[in-house]
């Protein structure tokens, strides 16, 4: 009895320390990491501005279909590898891997839902607004490789996978810093390099164009950033920690669940089956507490 005393208190106060290591690392978030990811969209800007012949959606495709193809046909080498890996950047799969931080950190999922939010407010205003038709609509599909239904939709600008895959690995990368130089560089470099695979996945499996991921990315790092700022204070989440509402969050699980397993079923994908297990395994986590605790 008194080591399950223990250990409880053990996982309460690691649970605590958690939460305000996120809360601490959050607020050291500055505004100057705005800088890069602008200066990269102001170039992007200014390159087209004075490159543009004929129409956008002409010169924007004519000027990256070579860097398309070259680059298709080096990462789907693959295909496999590449086809599971650009489901990460499908909130219904990767959320799952990050869920558990709903109840120990919850500025974290603060965070990570604004996020969410003004990507999909951003990202639907932008591809209505620059309407830049998919690879497969554009290019000789006989010329590329393509894993999946192909997609003749004018939805090409920006990436939302690529979106939501940095929004993702940007609230990781802030959330748990490290300290040290050495491990702060270890850290960023690993998590950075996750993202842009899963974003130039969208390349390989010939959904999208390199501008498109690079674009999304960035306007993906852009919001978590914003996001990050906006949340420090606003702590919306927080009464998430009280287990009275646990079922509220279990609920929620089984429905996100069963919409994998419909996913599942569809594609038969091994990314989907590990996006399962860890979906069940926090649905018992979170329902031992709820049921030790009453």
């Amino acid at each position: 009895m008194i080591n399950t005393i223990e250990l409880d208190t053990t996982y309460k106060t690691t649970e605590t320390q958690l939460d305000k290591t996120v809360i601490n690392n959050f607020k050291n978030v500055k505004l100057r990491l705005f800088v890069v990811p602008f200066i990269i969209l102001f170039l992007i800007f200014c390159f087209f501005a004075f490159s543009l012949d004929g129409t956008f959606v002409n010169t924007y495709v004519a000027s990256q279909k070579d860097w398309f193809l070259t680059l298709n046909s080096i990462l789907s080498i693959y295909p496999n590898l590449m086809y599971n890996i650009t489901y990460l950047g499908d909130a219904l799969i990767i959320f799952p891997f990050i869920f558990i931080f709903f109840i120990i950190a919850p500025i974290f999922w603060e965070v990570i839902l604004t996020s969410s939010i003004f990507a999909l407010i951003t990202s639907a205003l932008l591809k209505i607004i620059f309407a830049v038709p998919r690879p497969a609509a554009m290019i000789d599909m006989n010329t590329f490789t393509i894993m999946g239904r192909p997609n003749i939709l004018h939805t090409s600008l920006p990436s939302g996978h690529s979106m939501t895959a940095f929004i993702v690995i940007t609230v990781l990368l802030y959330a748990f810093m490290p300290k040290k130089i050495v491990q702060k560089v270890f850290w960023s470099i690993s998590l950075i390099a996750i993202g842009f695979t899963i974003a130039f996945s969208r390349v390989a499996v010939g959904a999208h164009y390199p501008l498109d991921v690079i674009i999304g990315s960035t306007i993906g790092y852009i919001i978590a950033i914003l996001s990050i700022r906006i949340n420090n204070n606003l702590n919306w989440l927080d009464w998430m920690k009280n287990r009275r509402f646990y079922p509220i969050i279990m609920l929620i699980l089984s429905i996100w669940a069963y919409l994998v397993i419909l996913k599942l079923i569809k594609h038969n994908l091994v990314i989907f089956y590990i996006s399962l297990i860890v979906l069940v395994i926090t649905f018992f986590i979170i329902t031992y507490k709820y049921v030790k605790n009453n």
